[in-house]
């Protein structure tokens, strides 16, 4: 399928969260939008080819051609939906940490697919499955990209017609907290580290835990710290992530519901009340060996977002 439809001087504007997945036990299922966003402008040109510029984080480290995973997803959806590539300049305002558990490939993931949809608005219909399923093929696994879309806490599962998802509202009480080191960690790494299989008990385990994690994020947060408890991913990559693993049975030990962000080596607390968060920050702070960032951030419960913007404006929303 093909279009007559010039799309020369469209222009739009996305924002897409940054997310954390596993929370704990929620292996590869749950996922957790956070309010703290990277940005893209993208305007159709007439010239054919790509330009790209990156300001924040990456800036002059990741790619500006078409090996960009930004431009890779803005590809892979226009060729989905049977529309020829227009040539494009990119503007891309990043501040998710790479490598560090906080989503950042899958952000700049459904930043390429939300920037696609916005720009074919009126030519294609893109869906919300259809938004899953591209993000999904791109991603591999639809936990992370679940909730860069949709926002909120999603629980994300696979059919044999496809990924899907279930968005839910978090209890207002939780306030996220994420602890950033310096040092990055490869997911490819992470993944490694996994056992192809785990014991009975431990499996059992997990389903327990992660069915209480779902009760207490949306509705009993004081069960936030038993929730949270995990026997099928973390021990397996705590000798990849030594200071991580440290810290996370220090801020347990003390009450916190702390867990590996995603494949790490960022810390995810999930506080109770605002004050719990700094009585943990305080913790870390006093008691780590390397530096770490302390981000208290709110649950982004809206997803992703894509508008127009007139070729005049374009970069000034960031600004």
């Amino acid at each position: 399928m093909t279009s007559s439809v010039s799309l020369i001087g469209r222009a739009v504007s996305v924002q897409v969260p940054a997310t954390t997945a596993n929370l704990g036990p929620g292996f590869d299922t749950l996922g957790l939008a956070l309010a703290k966003y990277d940005q893209l402008d993208v305007t159709v040109r007439s010239a054919p080819g790509v330009f790209v510029e990156v300001h924040g984080v990456g800036a002059g480290l990741v790619p500006t051609d078409e090996s960009n995973l930004v431009v890779r997803a803005i590809i892979h959806t226009f060729k989905a939906v049977g529309q020829p590539m227009p040539g494009l300049d990119i503007i891309a305002h990043n501040v998710i940490p790479h490598g560090r558990g906080l989503g950042s490939s899958g952000a700049a993931i459904v930043s390429g697919i939300m920037a696609a949809k916005g720009l074919l608005e009126g030519v294609v219909d893109i869906d919300a499955e259809m938004l899953l399923v591209l993000a999904t093929e791109m991603e591999g696994h639809p936990d992370n990209v679940a909730p860069a879309l949709f926002g909120g806490l999603t629980i994300a599962w696979t059919t044999p017609e496809g990924p899907r998802h279930k968005k839910l509202m978090v209890h207002r009480g939780v306030k996220p907290l994420v602890f950033v080191p310096e040092q990055e960690m490869s997911t490819a790494l992470a993944r490694s580290l996994q056992p192809a299989s785990v014991p009975h008990e431990d499996a059992v385990f997990n389903v327990s835990r992660s069915a209480l994690l779902i009760a207490a994020l949306i509705q009993s947060p004081e069960l936030l710290l038993a929730a949270t408890e995990d026997k099928l991913h973390q021990s397996y990559r705590a000798a990849a992530m030594p200071e991580t693993n440290k810290l996370i049975t220090l801020l347990r030990a003390a009450g916190f519901a702390a867990v590996v962000s995603g494949a790490g080596p960022s810390i995810l607390v999930l506080a109770s009340d605002p004050g719990q968060r700094l009585v943990a920050a305080e913790l870390v702070a006093s008691q780590s060996d390397t530096p770490w960032r302390a981000l208290m951030l709110a649950v982004d419960m809206q997803g992703a977002t894509v508008h127009p913007l007139t070729a005049d404006t374009v970069g000034e929303s960031a600004a």
